[in-house]
């Protein structure tokens, strides 16, 4: 499967994989402000965005094998590979299949334990929601959990913003992301094997994964570090972009500075 990429950049290639129901639309402000400091390549994931959704069944391993045919058709054998929520997953499951062309690990608002049944079954139920009746459950049930108080309170526009990408969300994608999200393993062992430097990342007002997740996450590395961003929900990345581009930009100056200029 054959991925739509916008890119950015020259340098160090860092792979940004977006959240759930989103599109690489959402990794704008990175590609604007990371732009500098490295090669930004933000994948639309399979059936999100310009990418088709094909006949598969429902697979983050699936997923997983796409982008590393995105670093294939972007010439680059070995890149940070990062995501947001839905993205992150993807992240651990490309650190499980291709663990030799991971230089680095970027986990935003996500989480490596599995899903309880009850998550499973509303995953589900979303799933059937969405295809028979349209993007409206998004709107009612899944927008509100992705943004934090303080931009609902304050950043009417971002709100609107993320409105318009979930409510574009295509059916059949949603439901086939609902479906490989929920059976997807526990990752901590993912985590524990990894040879490379990883950052957290948590809005501290991210109710879907929060604080306590990206703890556990990060003390399951050997050479993990975490990041707390003030005043952000779930999707940090949108509500708190300078922020975010801070703190990866620091990761990859202290964690891969001898990296990055290799590849300049």
């Amino acid at each position: 499967m054959q991925l739509y990429t916008r890119t950015a950049g020259t340098g160090l290639p860092v792979v940004l994989l977006h959240a759930f129901p989103l599109s690489s639309a959402m990794w704008l402000a990175q590609r604007e402000g990371l732009a500098r400091a490295c090669r930004v390549i933000t994948p639309d994931l399979r059936g999100f965005g310009g990418s088709r959704l094909g006949d598969d069944e429902p697979s983050l391993d699936l997923m997983a094998d796409d982008v590393a045919r995105v670093l294939d058709e972007e010439g680059v054998e070995r890149a940070v590979i990062g995501g947001l929520s839905m993205g992150g997953y993807v992240t651990m499951a490309f650190c499980r299949r291709h663990p030799d062309r991971v230089l680095g690990v970027i986990l935003a608002a996500t989480k490596a334990s599995p899903d309880a049944a009850p998550a499973r079954d509303n995953r589900e139920r979303i799933a059937q929601a969405v295809l028979a009746d349209g993007s409206g459950v998004l709107v009612e049930e899944v927008l509100p959990g992705l943004i934090g108080t303080t931009t609902k309170q304050r950043r009417a526009m971002v709100f609107g913003r993320v409105k318009g990408l979930v409510q574009s969300a295509p059916p059949k994608a949603v439901a086939w992301a609902q479906r490989a999200m929920a059976a997807r393993p526990d990752s901590f062992d993912t985590l524990a094997a990894l040879k490379v430097p990883a950052l957290v990342l948590v809005g501290d007002e991210d109710e879907l994964a929060p604080p306590a997740d990206a703890r556990a996450m990060a003390g399951a590395v050997q050479d993990g570090r975490l990041e707390v961003i003030s005043k952000a929900g779930h999707l940090i990345a949108v509500e708190q972009p300078e922020a975010f581009n801070a703190a990866v930009e620091r990761f990859l100056s202290s964690e891969l500075a001898g990296v990055s200029r290799s590849h300049e």
